[in-house]
């Protein structure tokens, strides 16, 4: 048996292990604060990585890797997320959609993320909807000032127009969440911020949400000093 084969026979049953339940974490984990660069995804494989799926679903049709990226066909709902929780962080990801279609247009980048492992737990997510990338998420239970008395599925809505670029061009959006505030930037542009936040440490994650995309860079890094 070749290398590769013994290694994507490993990979395949570390999934589908994953996929028996939504892997959950010890509540006193501490949260990391950068000091330097991490980068959360080494583009050969998703080590440090955990999953959650609708209906406990086998990740591995959803999740892979290839061709140094971070692969998700959007189908069907859940999310991969961080092993490691942070806190105080600049979080850099880059992505692209793969495709959109009508119902097949959507994703987001979850930061805060409370275990146990549930669709959806409590976090605050940069809305990945083609069209709406910016918009911000209370999930859960979460709240923050800006949204407080708001209905849970109604957005921050982004500030200003789409600074998405077309579908199959990458994006570069930034999150600074700097003690109980996130701000998002979305290719170079400041699309929304909110405040006095309830959460403001957890695992790090991609929704899948219908539309297939990509990612090629995922890391943190210290606040700006």
């Amino acid at each position: 048996m070749t290398f590769s084969r013994w290694f994507l026979g490993i990979l395949a049953g570390s999934l589908m292990i994953a996929s028996t339940h939504c892997v959950g974490a010890d509540e006193n984990d501490k949260a990391i604060v950068p000091s330097e660069r991490i980068d959360l995804f080494n583009g050969k494989n998703l080590s440090g990585w955990a999953f959650c799926m609708r209906n406990n679903a086998d990740p591995s049709n959803t999740w892979s890797f290839g061709d140094g990226l971070m692969k998700c066909t959007g189908k069907p709902n859940g999310y991969i997320r961080t092993e490691q929780s942070y806190r105080d962080y600049k979080l850099l990801a880059e992505w692209r959609f793969v495709k959109v279609a009508p119902k097949a247009d959507n994703g987001g980048i979850l930061v805060h993320m409370q275990t146990p492992d549930k669709v959806w737990p409590p976090c605050i997510q940069c809305q990945g909807k083609h069209g709406n990338v910016g918009d911000l998420f209370l999930m859960a239970g979460a709240e923050s000032k800006e949204h407080r008395g708001m209905d849970a599925n109604t957005p921050l809505p982004k500030h200003g127009d789409d600074a998405e670029k077309p579908v199959g061009e990458w994006n570069t959006c930034v999150l600074i969440c700097s003690g109980n505030s996130v701000k998002v930037y979305v290719n170079g542009r400041l699309m929304n911020q909110t405040t006095e936040c309830t959460i403001s440490s957890g695992k790090i994650g991609f929704q899948s949400e219908g539309a297939p995309f990509e990612v090629r860079k995922v890391y943190v890094e210290p606040l700006a000093q």
